[in-house]
């Protein structure tokens, strides 16, 4: 049977999403001039109505379309990668995980934001989320919506979250004597996932993984000690059983069972809305806080995630393009977004604007909400920003990505010294490899 909240909230995307589009009819045909914009980019549930007002407000100059993507990560870049490297001008706009970036820009398949274009796309964004659109100094792409990553935690069971990693552990570890839930869920399986925490870790330690220009491994202290806090969750007998399959959303359903073990979850924010529809026990005691730390006193950097928009080096219209862009991404479809599909938006001055997602209606918060009332999160998720560093840089990426997510795999089999010397071997390898791997 389809719950209450999920109805409420279909209705409040249609509701939004027809005020938001709403515009003269003159328009509604397509574009006068002829031109088309494409799109490529990932499946979101309420994308296509930012695509909609944009079109309105192009008012017939072109008609932007979107073109879904796969849902899996590796999968939209696979296409855009095959159809970049045979110059394909049928693409105007790229939807880019964070991390792809420096490939597309390194390998000539992405434009430079210069002047107004530039100015606009920097405007009030955080430096964080801003850093992973830059390569070698430069501006290669628009931030759309960022991300990272919180402890998610029942106040029941814990009602002031850890701080630390090692204050996690040792709290899981009594809450276990004691017979209560205690376990930490966390992504640990071998893929991308283990890489956000591991790099999290490092970069909460002090560390590095890789030079801040991408061109050479550092694997320092700091990252040795991501290792050993690595090691220590995974054999602490504190995780799920199902710790080295773990994705993100068998974390987020193990947190919600009811009746379950789960004390922790470390997740991104879309799980608030999940939990709420799943688990309403559960989410009346739902709290959340920044990533766990690893020096007392001193907050965490947790790894930022989410998509920027490219502008195509084939794209026949990128004047066009880029403008579409800055629509797409602006201040208002950010917000729109965030309060509807939970995607933390990227442009400061968002997370304070206290006018609801329809701004010519009154505020309510099941029917029109502001973002306070459907991001509460916000609180933890603006400092975590604040405190926030990208991935290593580079555009082998992939390369290091999948070295790091395989010797990392199983975290049990970890041991410090000798883990820490293979990553500096393999990782020099990937960084000397040349060319894009499609």
């Amino acid at each position: 049977m389809r719950s209450a909240s999920r109805t409420a909230r279909k209705r409040l995307v249609a509701a939004v999403g027809a005020a938001l589009v709403a515009a003269p009819l003159l328009t509604a045909c397509g574009s006068d001039s002829g031109i088309t914009i494409n799109v490529y980019y990932a499946p979101e549930q309420v994308f296509d109505k930012v695509v909609a007002k944009c079109n309105e407000r192009a008012n017939g100059r072109y008609t932007i379309v979107y073109n879904k993507l796969p849902r899996e990560a590796d999968g939209q870049r696979e296409q855009m990668v095959r159809r970049l490297a045979a110059n394909d001008s049928e693409m105007d706009i790229l939807g880019l995980d964070v991390v792809w970036v420096a490939e597309f820009a390194e390998a000539g398949w992405i434009l430079e934001w210069t002047g107004q274009n530039k100015a606009e796309a920097e405007r009030d964004v955080f430096p964080g989320p801003l850093s992973t659109a830059q390569w070698n100094g430069k501006l290669y792409a628009a931030t759309k919506n960022t991300n990272v990553q919180l402890l998610w935690y029942d106040k029941r069971v814990t009602p002031t979250p850890p701080r630390t990693f090692d204050e996690m552990i040792t709290t899981s570890e009594r809450l276990r004597d004691e017979g209560k839930p205690y376990q930490i869920l966390l992504t640990a399986a071998e893929y991308e996932g283990l890489v956000v925490n591991y790099n999290t870790i490092v970069n909460s330690a002090g560390g590095n993984i890789l030079s801040e220009d991408g061109k050479s491994v550092v694997m320092d202290q700091g990252a040795v000690k991501g290792l050993e806090i690595l090691k220590r969750l995974s054999t602490a007998g504190v995780t799920a059983p199902d710790l080295t399959a773990a994705k993100e959303q068998q974390v987020q359903l193990g947190f919600q069972q009811p009746g379950g073990k789960a004390a922790f979850q470390i997740n991104w924010p879309f799980v608030y809305a999940s939990i709420q529809t799943a688990n309403p026990e559960l989410f009346q005691n739902l709290g959340w806080a920044q990533y766990p730390g690893v020096n007392p006193g001193e907050p965490s950097k947790p790894t930022i995630g989410g998509y920027n928009l490219a502008v195509s080096s084939y794209s026949r219209h990128p004047q066009e393009a880029f403008e579409a862009t800055l629509c797409l991404r602006e201040a208002e479809s950010q917000k729109y977004q965030a309060v509807l599909e939970s995607l933390p938006p990227t442009i400061q001055s968002v997370y304070d604007d206290p006018t609801p997602v329809d701004p010519s209606k009154p505020a309510d918060p099941k029917n029109n909400p502001t973002m306070d009332q459907a991001y509460p999160m916000k609180d933890a998720i603006v400092p975590s920003l604040e405190d926030s560093a990208a991935r290593p840089l580079t555009p082998a990426y992939q390369n290091a990505s999948t070295v790091i997510s395989t010797i990392l795999s199983p975290p049990t089999a970890i041991d410090p010294p000798v883990t820490a010397d293979r990553l500096r071997r393999e990782l020099q390898d990937a960084l000397q490899s040349k060319g894009v791997l499609p």
